[in-house]
């Protein structure tokens, strides 16, 4: 049913990755040049991915082992992002300017959280039905 907590969880990972990085900047170089990703074509194609999975995710309600292996690959593409922007914000030149980092560096971190609490519910659902198919 499409009316359970995972899909709560589902549609805020959809709508951190896929509205959140027009609006929030991810970094500000020492020139005063704020980034968005929009500007970056390969972190908007990754946002975009995470937002379709997590899309995709909500119409499988009725196959939950599908819905749980789809988040998990989501986790993957998210744990890329992250450790892509991790590696960008140890990288960004400074110099005596102090470069400034953005809060759009923190959605990944903001959907993988989502994304196990929604795979955490999609297990509970598989344990409880299974559990009653014992009983029968």
């Amino acid at each position: 049913m499409i009316q359970r907590i995972q899909t709560l969880f589902l549609a805020l990972v959809a709508l951190c990755s896929g509205a959140l990085p027009w609006t929030v900047s991810l970094w500000t170089l020492k020139e005063g040049m704020v980034i968005y990703a929009k500007d970056n074509f390969p972190i908007l194609a990754a946002f975009v991915v995470v937002a379709v999975l997590a899309i995709i995710a909500i119409f499988l309600f009725k196959k939950r082992q599908h819905q749980f292996v789809l988040n998990r690959l989501n986790l993957i593409v998210n744990l890329f992002l992250l450790g892509f922007f991790v590696y960008r914000s140890l990288n960004l030149s400074g110099g005596t300017q102090v470069s400034e980092k953005g809060i759009g560096m923190l959605i990944p971190v903001f959907s993988i959280v989502f994304l196990v609490l929604a795979n955490r519910a999609i297990k509970k659902d598989e344990d409880l039905v299974k559990s009653v198919d014992r009983l029968r």
